[in-house]
C-alpha cells in the first residue's frame, strides 16, 4: 500500500490544499499542523508559480502574495522538512511542470525523496505526456497523481487503471474556486472510476461548505478543499491558523456522519 493510500483507510478522506509561502513560510507550517490535529487525513501543498492555469483568483492571489513574499522552492523544501518532524500524514505537492522543469526534475523528485514527499499533482500534465515524468517517480516511490475531468469522458477508465496514490475527481469545468453548488452529474463518472481503479479518488474544485463535502464524499472516498482554506489565510494573515483548524473540524466532522 501507498503511503497516500493509508489517508483513505480509515473512513472518508478530508485533503486540504495550503499555498506553501502565503502569507509566510511559517504561517503556512503552524496552518498544516493546525489542519492535521483536526483531521486532515492528507495535505496539498501549492508550490506557487506565476502562471497557474488551473486557479481561480482567490488561489492566483496566493501565490503572487507569496512570491511577492520571497518564497522559492528550496525554501518550500525545507518547510516540509520541518514539518515531518512531526507531521505523519501523507503530504503531495501541487504545482506546474514549468516549476520542476526550470529546477532540474531529478533534482527535483530526489529532494521530494529526502524531505518526505509522497507524490505530486501537475494540473497542467496532459495524460499522454505523462511519460515525461512518469518513470522518475515511480523509480523514487513517488506518486504521479492522476486528474480526471468532467470532459475526460472516453478516456476515464484507462486514466483510473492506471492512476497511482489515489485519483483526483476534478467536479466542474473551469478553474478551481468556492461554488455555491456543484451542479455537475458525477453519478456516471464516479461508477466509471470505481470500475476501473485500484486506488481511491477524491472530489475537489468548489467544494467549501459541510453539506458539499458530504454529498462528494457519498459519491468517492474524500473530498478536497483549496480556495475556501486559502480564503481563510488570506483573510486571517498571521492569525489563520487556528481559523484553518475550526474549518477543517468541521468539514471532516460532516465527512464522519
Amino acid at each position: 500500500m501507498s503511503n497516500i493510500a493509508r489517508a483513505f483507510d480509515h473512513g472518508k478522506a478530508f485533503i486540504a490544499f495550503l499555498t506553501c509561502g502565503d502569507p509566510d513560510l511559517e504561517t503556512t507550517a503552524a496552518a498544516v499542523r493546525a489542519a492535521v490535529e483536526n483531521g486532515a487525513d492528507l495535505i496539498e501543498l501549492g508550490i506557487p508559480f506565476s502562471d497557474p492555469t488551473a486557479e481561480g483568483p482567490v488561489i492566483q492571489a496566493a501565490n503572487l502574495r507569496a512570491l511577492q513574499g520571497g518564497v522559492t522552492t528550496d525554501r518550500i523544501f525545507g518547510l516540509v522538512e520541518e514539518l515531518r518532524r512531526d507531521v505523519r500524514v501523507p503530504m503531495v505537492f501541487m504545482t506546474y511542470a514549468n516549476v520542476i522543469y526550470s529546477y532540474g526534475a531529478e533534482r527535483f523528485l530526489d529532494a521530494c525523496v529526502r524531505i518526505g514527499i509522497d507524490g505530486v499533482i501537475l494540473p497542467d500534465l496532459p495524460y499522454e505526456e505523462k511519460g515525461e515524468f512518469l518513470p522518475q517517480c515511480q523509480a523514487r516511490g513517488i506518486d504521479l497523481i492522476s486528474l480526471i475531468a468532467p470532459t475526460s469522458e472516453s478516456r476515464i477508465a484507462m486514466i483510473a487503471r492506471e492512476a497511482e496514490g489515489f485519483i483526483y475527481l476534478v467536479s466542474s469545468l473551469g478553474v478551481t474556486g468556492t461554488r455555491s453548488e456543484i451542479t455537475t452529474d458525477l453519478t456516471a463518472i464516479c461508477q466509471a472510476i470505481r470500475e476501473a481503479a485500484s486506488v481511491p479518488f477524491a472530489i475537489g474544485f468548489g467544494i467549501s461548505t459541510p453539506e458539499q463535502a458530504r454529498r462528494m464524499a457519498e459519491l468517492s472516498d474524500g473530498a478536497i478543499v483549496g480556495s475556501a482554506i486559502v480564503k481563510i489565510m488570506a483573510q486571517y494573515g498571521r492569525e489563520a491558523p487556528g481559523h484553518v483548524g475550526a474549518y477543517v473540524r468541521e468539514m471532516k466532522d460532516a465527512l464522519r456522519d
